[in-house]
């Protein structure tokens, strides 16, 4: 028989926090979309811009006709023993729009739109985000919702 130390989950707050500075740190997920046909998943670059993510695609892609449709995105950060789960609202900004700060931004992590015809900019508002780094956290795992850092457990 083997003593196995069981992991503690870590406390609201200590969750909020490694969101936060995963979101702020990071610059690359996995963005996810849905339509009739089925879901949709591509890798993207990323930066966080007050408290939205900015990224970039084709205009014409699959992601941006489904969130043209449904404006709702899920964004996975991490791997799956130490997620990041975002729902979040989309809205797009045509290149020529863009912040240009913003754009020399993106640009340092991908591509630059700005020189490659057909892309629009991306801005995914958090709505609800949820952190756990295994089965023990499932419990409590929400940090946001209704676009608001909780500062108590709904779940």
């Amino acid at each position: 028989m083997t003593n196995q130390i069981e992991p503690v989950a870590r406390t609201l707050a200590e969750r909020r926090s490694a969101a936060q500075e995963r979101v702020q740190a990071s610059r690359q997920f996995w963005l996810a979309s849905g339509s009739s046909q089925g879901p949709h998943l591509i890798p993207v670059a990323y930066v966080w811009d007050s408290g939205e993510f900015v990224t970039a695609t084709f205009e014409r892609s699959h992601t941006v006709s489904n969130l043209k449709r449904t404006s709702h995105a899920r964004i996975a950060l991490g791997d799956t023993m130490d997620v990041v789960m975002v729902d979040a609202r989309a809205r797009f900004v045509p290149v020529p729009a863009i912040d240009p700060n913003l754009a020399d931004r993106y640009a340092e992590v991908s591509h630059d739109p700005r020189s490659m015809p057909g892309f629009v900019y991306i801005r995914l508002t958090p709505e609800r985000i949820q952190v756990w780094n295994g089965f023990h956290e499932f419990s409590g795992r929400t940090v946001m919702q209704n676009s608001q850092w909780l500062t108590a457990p709904v779940d």
